[in-house]
């Protein structure tokens, strides 16, 4: 297997052929020299390569583990296809024209040769320590949050001092003599998942949009290729992340740097696995290349002040601030996925002023957006403005839930560690699938329905969604896969017992199986159910708790060790915390209450006179006769506790015709002073139609007639109640027939108005009052004001690093519950931030937010 690859030596003759054969698209460079005295060489690929260094570049480094090959092979093949499709390619075509790549294959060549010849998974380089052991993680080596380790001997010491080795010392070298660099990758294996670069804190960097739509749009360019998915992530800061990295060094230098971690196996089958990460990579990796002269001085600047003018349930307001420019438009992005793409499949519009309304979206769904500024002239595109995130508004007659897991009840269980099983519950990672090491592994994940009506809840949508950790133990390529599904509580005893828990009846199972190749670490996976799903949860409601078990494979094949998966519990040491924890998003409706109102006055207009009766139709004289009904709204529900959800006029005729013409009956929702003579019903304003007007030829003496009012109606409606105003409908006859005369339709007076309703608060509570922000034992402390009300459920806080918050999606939940105080205990003390603080009911509807500004400079 091991020959399939190429040796070091291999390498330089590949890529100084390839400079013979190309000398205007490559030149090969010397910039360093190992401790076993090999050139450490980089590849500079553009057009008219002698101006390379002129131009804006991506930075390219593989292989800087020595058991890491991909990078080493991936640059050789990307290099020939960029050699071969040069003129072929137009965007390949138009990026060598613009930029450049400085390409280093492999930075650990000692490293990789002993590697090759002698201990497959050798990691670092081979230059001796002082106390005669071997090697230096050149990836631990850079500046940026170095650690200098004691133990010499361990797979990830880095060294005496930061730069100690030759390897290192060559590229910061170059990189520190090329500020033309805007984008760097650092290729690595294993895991299939992206890493973009951190600074250590627990708050989003302006440029992290950048990088992840960046991986987003590479992932796309990968799925094209095998299906495959990779992870977006960016690790728990500041705590268990790796130092000492190349990665955090470039980003230190300005640039958008990123770890791509390929594959499930340091060294893979060539021809099965290997092969196909390299094609799946060439056409992210050009993608990449298409965008680094939007990172450059070329480029617009980013769009500022990106935010939320206002939320409804089905749409979005978007405004922006930008200098005003004839040569700049705008593209917006969105989607219901975060690190998702922007790209064409996610460009929703294309504007020039600074405002944009998205219409037609789903209620209670989270969107995503961004934005960038495009110069038309160029075509460069700048920056991406951070992310939006946002929930819309419920409907009418919508609540909705999200549930965060039970700690006690939330936990993994190993086939070959009963015993401990119990004191994985509400500690532990939750892992699923098998390992020779962990055997058969299932979590269990437990979610209470007590805050849900027991006996009158509804289910329209669920969505069950876990946080994927780390895959590193998922070793096979597109083996397994892997399966939420709602337990019988019947059917087992103890919730911590492997055995109960396995043989467990399952209700069903839920949401479509999650595919080994789609298991995303760093973005959350999620199971939609289906209807019917959704009334096998409906039915856990009078449990007060629902048990989901997820299940991965259950065999291995011949060889392999591992094909485990590790979710985020979100509690304990091993947890990140609230942010991500297992999630149960509910929407739901409930049982409808009913009313029925008659009409205090029905009346019959003509020209003839008003008489009390109700008809429509025209006269002798061919004038039209219309009827008229008012209803006294009294008798509907509180308007402010109460939603329409359903409003019907049931109306019988009372006699027909023999010989049927073409005529049709109208009822208006009219608005009227009063009705003391025909040419008041005449001049009527005409608010809307209730329902489909009924066809002459459609009526019976037996059937009941129905005109159902739309949405509109059901608003004037309930603004006439709130207003204490009467309800006025008119019965209008119609016929293209001119000539028609002696049509008069009778109506039955017994007219009913039927509604339902529910009980449901219309609108949020009052805003909060009297934010504060102080400092206690160095964190930010966030008080403010009780609302007092009853139907108060509690406050939410969140955090915005760019901008106000003005939806409670917004940015990162700090809190939620009935406290009057809170602590942001990640947020840093040396950035300016934003919170917001919203209150809210059981619906849950969310106050306008109350916000304060946290500037480092002020002293609290």
């Amino acid at each position: 297997m091991k020959n399939q690859y190429r040796s070091y030596q291999e390498s330089l003759e590949t890529l100084y052929n390839l400079q013979k054969n190309h000398p205007n698209l490559i030149e090969i460079i010397k910039i360093g020299q190992t401790y076993e005295k090999r050139d450490i060489v980089l590849a500079k690929i553009s057009q008219n390569v002698s101006k390379a260094d002129t131009k804006p570049a991506m930075l390219y480094t593989g292989s800087i583990h020595a058991r890491e090959w991909i990078g080493n092979e991936l640059a050789l093949d990307f290099m020939h296809f960029v050699a071969k499709n040069q003129h072929i390619d137009p965007v390949l075509e138009k990026s060598l024209n613009e930029a450049t790549i400085y390409m280093v294959p492999c930075l650990n060549p000692d490293g990789y040769e002993y590697s090759r010849k002698h201990f497959s998974f050798w990691r670092k380089n081979r230059r001796p320590n002082y106390d005669g052991t071997i090697g230096v993680d050149l990836n631990r080596n850079f500046s940026i949050g170095f650690k200098k380790e004691s133990n010499t001997s361990s797979n990830v010491y880095g060294g005496e001092y930061p730069f100690s080795e030759a390897e290192t010392q060559a590229i910061k070298t170059f990189v520190d003599a090329h500020p033309n660099i805007t984008i760097a990758f650092d290729y690595h294996s294993q895991g299939n998942v992206f890493f973009p670069a951190h600074k250590f804190k627990h708050e989003a960097e302006i440029d992290g949009t950048d990088m992840n739509a960046l991986c987003a749009n590479m992932n796309d360019e990968i799925h094209k290729v095998t299906g495959r998915r990779y992870g977006i992530h960016r690790g728990k800061p500041p705590a268990a992340l790796i130092s000492g990295s190349g990665r955090e060094y470039y980003y230190s230098k300005g640039i958008i740097a990123t770890v791509v971690e390929v594959g499930t196996k340091n060294i893979p089958d060539y021809m099965k696995s290997m092969s196909s990460s390299i094609k799946e990579n060439i056409p992210a990796l050009k993608m990449a290349f298409s965008e680094v002269v939007n990172y450059s001085h070329n480029a617009p600047k980013r769009v500022d002040d990106f935010t939320i003018e206002s939320v409804t349930f089905n749409g979005v307001s978007l405004v922006w601030n930008y200098e005003i420019r004839e040569d700049i438009y705008f593209e917006i992005y969105r989607s219901t996925q975060d690190k998702d793409a922007c790209n064409e499949r996610t460009r929703i519009a294309i504007v020039g002023e600074k405002y944009y309304e998205d219409s037609n979206l789903n209620s209670a769904t989270t969107y995503f957006y961004t934005i960038r500024a495009v110069n038309k002239k160029s075509g460069y595109k700048s920056p991406f403005a951070p992310v939006v995130k946002v929930r819309t508004r419920l409907e009418n007659d919508e609540f909705y839930k999200i549930i965060f897991a039970s700690k006690s009840e939330t936990g993994y269980l190993g086939e070959n560690s009963k015993e401990q099983n119990r004191s994985h519950f509400g500690e532990n990672s939750l892992f699923a699938g098998v390992s020779h090491a962990k055997g058969i592994c299932c979590s269990v994940i437990t979610f209470g329905l007590d805050t849900i009506p027991s006996n009158h809840a509804t289910i329209k949508s669920a969505k069950l969604y876990l946080y994927p950790m780390n895959r590193v133990g998922a070793k096979i390529e597109k083996y397994g896969e892997w399966n939420a599904s709602i337990l019988d509580s019947e059917s087992f005893g103890e919730i911590t017992d492997y055995d109960d828990v396995v043989n467990a009846k399952v209700t069903g199972t839920v949401g479509n199986a999650i595919e080994s190749h789609n298991l995303t670490q760093g973005i959350w996976n999620v199971w939609q159910f289906s209807k019917h799903e959704c009334q096998l949860l409906q039915a856990q409601i009078a449990k007060k708790k629902v048990h989901f078990r997820i299940d991965g494979p259950k065999t291995l094949p011949d060889g392999e060790d591992s094909q485990i998966m590790q979710f985020d519990i979100g509690y304990g040491r091993f947890g990140g915390g609230i942010h991500y924890r297992p999630m149960l998003d509910i929407k739901y409706t409930i049982q409808e209450s009913r009313i029925a109102l008659t009409p205090n006055r029905t009346l019959s207009i003509s020209k003839e006179g008003i008489i009390e009766s109700l008809t429509s139709g025209f006269d002798a004289n061919g004038d039209r006769v219309y009827g008229y009904m008012e209803f006294n709204l009294d008798a509907m529900p509180q308007y402010e506790t109460h939603i329409i959800t359903s409003a019907i006029l049931k109306i019988k005729n009372k006699n027909s015709f023999k010989k049927n013409r073409d005529t049709r009956y109208y009822v208006e929702l009219i608005e009227v002073d009063s009705v003391t003579s025909y040419d008041d019903i005449r001049h009527r304003d005409k608010i809307e139609y209730i329902g489909y007007e009924v066809a002459e030829s459609d009526l019976t003496l037996k059937n009941d007639n129905y005109f159902i009012f739309d949405t509109l109606s059901k608003m004037t409606l309930s603004n006439l109640h709130k207003e204490g105003k009467t309800l006025k409908l008119a019965i209008k006859a119609t016929s293209p027939d001119n000539k028609i005369k002696d049509r008069i339709l009778k109506w039955d007076n017994h007219v009913e108005l039927q509604l339902k309703y529910i009980n449901r608060r219309r609108k949020p509570l009052d805003p909060v009052q009297n934010v504060k922000i102080t400092k206690v034992n160095g964190l930010v402390k966030l008080t403010w004001d009780e609302v007092e009300h009853n139907d108060l459920v509690g406050y939410y806080v969140v955090r915005n690093s760019f901008h106000v918050p003005k939806n409670f999606s917004d940015g990162v939940k700090i809190y939620g519950g009935k406290d009057t105080y809170t602590y942001d205990n990640f947020g840093s003390l040396d950035k300016k931030k934003y919170y917001s603080v919203f209150s809210y009911d059981n619906v849950p509807n969310y106050s306008l937010p109350t916000h304060i500004e946290y500037n480092p400079l002020e002293v609290y």
